[in-house]
């Protein structure tokens, strides 16, 4: 996510936040617009989701989620009140962890909700780590569709491993995987994927993408060493994309175990209802 976009979305949430007797609140309307949702009846579904996962949780829906109206113009000097809901930072979360995550508001708001401090900075590292985390996600998913895809088209198990063994090779310059694992001090029994950087990790994605689509598409694709070959050449030519940016996916240094950073987001979230005021003034 840019920076630019960053720091927009960070003074929106900014000017968009309440408070009374001590309590930090987001209206349900205004934070509809801040995810992109152009209609209430869809992001009534949100809600809804969020509050059964806030009961789920153990915690009392109406600590976080407050019934509240709101007063619209309707024309003609008149106004009408139609339904909100004044909502925690952790309600607010908890929304946005069940949002559509296309949207890229999602992304900066469950970093922004489950990061207590306003810091700027603190919520890009933050948000990067996620992004991370979606992106090797992401990873595995292509990976499981590639396998799919391939064993269709009478490639094993073992034919898979070839592959994507071969495509890594391509990928970091005749370097196979252990010996990148090597490089990088990867535990042996660890996937070498959890360790790199999210550029890597986009580029190991694109390349299964393009493989997929090609075997999909091009019925004289099938058998191991056919698919390997073409495997190969789609790393090859994503490795020249990033070479003309002037990265060298061998060269670039690892980064946090992927499992960690999940942990961590997992646990910032659970420990956000005892740290955020609830609208019962407990």
């Amino acid at each position: 996510m840019e920076k630019q976009l960053i720091t927009r979305l960070h003074r929106d949430f900014e000017d968009c936040a309440h408070e009374e007797d001590g309590v930090e609140f987001w209206y349900a309307r205004e934070l509809q617009g801040l995810l992109g949702y152009d209609q209430w009846k869809n992001f009534e579904k949100v809600l809804s989701k969020a509050k059964t996962a806030c009961e789920t949780a153990g915690h009392d829906v109406s600590d976080h989620f407050a019934d509240a109206g709101k007063k619209v113009d309707i024309g003609s000097s008149g106004q009408r009140e139609i339904p909100d809901i004044l909502l925690t930072r952790y309600a607010c979360y908890l929304v946005a962890q069940n949002g559509d995550p296309r949207k890229e508001a999602i992304a900066f708001a469950m970093t922004y909700f489950a990061v207590q401090t306003r810091k700027q900075e603190l919520i890009e590292e933050r948000l990067a780590q996620w992004e991370r985390v979606q992106a090797r996600e992401k990873l595995t998913l292509s990976e499981k569709n590639l396998s799919g895809i391939l064993f269709e088209r009478g490639v094993d198990g073992q034919g898979f491993a070839f592959i994507r063994s071969k495509g890594d090779e391509a990928l970091f310059g005749g370097y196979t995987t252990q010996e990148m694992k090597g490089r990088m001090g990867i535990p042996e029994k660890r996937p070498l994927a959890d360790f790199l950087p999210r550029v890597t990790i986009k580029a190991k994605d694109l390349a299964n993408e393009i493989t997929a689509h090609k075997v999909k598409h091009d019925p004289s694709l099938r058998g191991t060493s056919p698919i390997a070959d073409e495997h190969i050449r789609n790393n090859e030519n994503v490795r020249t994309t990033l070479l003309n940016s002037g990265i060298v996916p061998e060269n670039l240094p690892p980064e946090e175990d992927v499992k960690k950073l999940e942990r961590k987001i997992s646990s910032e979230g659970k420990k956000l209802p005892k740290t955020v005021k609830k609208f019962k003034g407990s």
